[in-house]
C-alpha cells in the first residue's frame, strides 16, 4: 500500500470516528429529551398505565444516554490516541 493510500485511509477513519462520536452526541441529546420532556414529572398517584409509560420512558432515556455518552467517549478516546500516535511518528521522521 503506498503512502498516499495510507493517509487517505488514515484521514477516512478519524471522520469516520468524528461523524461517530457526533452521532454518540446527538444520542445522549435524544436520551435527555425522553427523560427530560417525554416522561417528564411524575403524577402523584398515577394509574397503572401512566406508571408503565413513564418508567418506560425512563428506561429508554437511560439506555440512549449510556450508549451515546459510551460512543462518543470511546471514539474520542480513539481520537486522542491517534493523534498521539501521529504526532510521535511527525517528530521521529
Amino acid at each position: 500500500m503506498s503512502k498516499q493510500n495510507t493517509k487517505r485511509l488514515i484521514t477516512l477513519g478519524k471522520k469516520l470516528l468524528e461523524s461517530t462520536a457526533i452521532a454518540g452526541a446527538v444520542i445522549v441529546f435524544v436520551g435527555l429529551y425522553y427523560i427530560l420532556g417525554k416522561a417528564g414529572i411524575p403524577y402523584q398517584d398515577p394509574p397503572l398505565q401512566l406508571q408503565i409509560q413513564y418508567y418506560t420512558f425512563i428506561d429508554v432515556g437511560e439506555t440512549l444516554l449510556a450508549v451515546g455518552f459510551t460512543m462518543s467517549l470511546l471514539c474520542l478516546f480513539i481520537l486522542a490516541i491517534l493523534k498521539h500516535i501521529e504526532k510521535r511518528k511527525k517528530v521521529n521522521d
